[in-house]
């Protein structure tokens, strides 16, 4: 018997029997077969969940389409300590990973003849958008839909895998998880992002408590679960944090506030929460925040790297963990200098870029290819 043939047998034995409850467990194992067949599924691993956690954003969305559950399967495979699933309501009250509401980036929705008249134009956080919404399909119908590459121009090759793929309900992942901390024999988290929270609650489809009964439901109930709540929004994450002991994150961007906010006509700016008093406040309701990057080391008019801010420090001085986004190995996404030619989708010198933050303090990261940040912690 082949040493991984055994290693299976020996997650399935301990199992728990809610895992074969799952509606579709067959989806699950095929994409912990798939990611297995994959080069990067190789990658030399670490499973300690040890600082600096990585967090695989929306999977590891560098080498399949992301929020899918091969894209999952890959992160930890890659040894990735938590998976990050955007989530979004269904017209019937169900939770579904996709980055956005709208589907047509990221699903074949505008070549499928039988939804053409689902598309529309509406408001979503303030702006317009015409697209496809998930809050206008049943699960059943978004089960149709198969995932596409986001960004096709920076990560042609994951072109490869359109149509693959289904969009993934919490549960499906859940149960996708629990069957890899049996095969890995090791914790793996959970990073769930409440996407426009506002947005829902104005459709009476409110995602707090569906969100907090899923996961309750499989055990995930406490400050010292292997989970995370994160989100933009500011009322949302008081809500949860009034219902539940799990641990909350709140998001940050460099511009702007968050929609609850400017739907309340409050005056409350993300710059405004980066000061030492509005770190205080979020520590009052969270237990991190999630800045983007660039609020830790910005990038000046050449668009390189300079010094970092004191947001890391002021940051633990409240208390709070720090777990920036996004970090993508691609040069279209790295500062100037790191950069190898002219090529948007080649990859460049990322290793630089992550030691250059993991050197400020941080507590985690989010990043599309886990398996470079891993080795990195590696070699620390």
């Amino acid at each position: 018997m082949s040493k991984s043939l055994s290693a299976w047998i020996l997650g399935v034995t301990l199992l728990p029997l809610s895992v074969f409850a799952s509606p579709t467990p067959d989806n699950v194992q095929a994409a912990i077969d798939w990611a297995q067949q994959q080069p990067s599924a190789s990658q030399a691993q670490t499973w300690q969940t040890a600082a600096p956690l990585v967090i695989a954003h929306r999977g590891a969305s560098g080498y399949a389409p992301e929020h899918t559950l091969a894209a999952y399967a890959l992160a930890a495979l890659q040894g990735a300590d938590y998976i990050e699933p955007d989530l979004v309501m269904t017209r019937d009250g169900q939770l579904v990973a996709r980055h956005d509401n709208e589907l047509g980036l990221t699903t074949d929705v505008a070549q499928r003849p039988e939804f053409a008249d689902r598309k529309r134009t509406q408001s979503v956080d303030g702006r317009s958008l015409e697209g496809w919404f998930s809050e206008d399909f049943t699960l059943a119908e978004l089960k149709t839909l198969r995932a596409i590459e986001r960004i096709p121009q920076q990560r042609p090759g994951n072109t490869r895998f359109n149509g693959q793929f289904e969009i993934p309900t919490l549960q499906e992942i859940i149960d996708l998880v629990k069957r890899l901390e049996a095969l890995q024999q090791r914790s793996l988290g959970l990073y769930p992002e409440t996407k426009h929270p506002t947005h829902f609650q104005h459709l009476d489809l409110s995602m707090e408590k569906p969100l907090l009964a899923v996961l309750e439901r499989n055990g995930y109930d406490s400050a010292d679960a292997p989970v995370f709540i994160q989100s933009f929004e500011v009322d949302n994450l008081k809500t949860l944090s009034k219902l539940t002991p799990i641990r909350l994150v709140q998001l940050l961007w460099i511009e702007g506030q968050p929609y609850d906010q400017q739907v309340l006509g409050s005056d409350l700016g993300y710059q405004q929460m980066i000061t030492p008093e509005g770190l205080k406040n979020i520590a009052s309701y969270a237990a991190g925040i999630g800045p983007e990057k660039g609020m830790i080391i910005p990038r000046d008019a050449a668009g390189n790297l300079t010094a970092p801010t004191s947001l890391v420090r002021d940051a633990h001085a409240a208390g709070l963990k720090v777990h920036p986004y996004t970090f993508r190995a691609e040069n279209a996404f790295l500062p100037t200098s790191l950069r190898s030619g002219d090529v948007p989708s080649n990859r460049g010198d990322i290793d630089a870029e992550l030691r250059a933050f993991l050197a400020t303090g941080i507590d985690g990261l989010f990043i599309d290819q886990p398996d470079i940040a891993v080795r990195l912690r590696q070699q620390r």
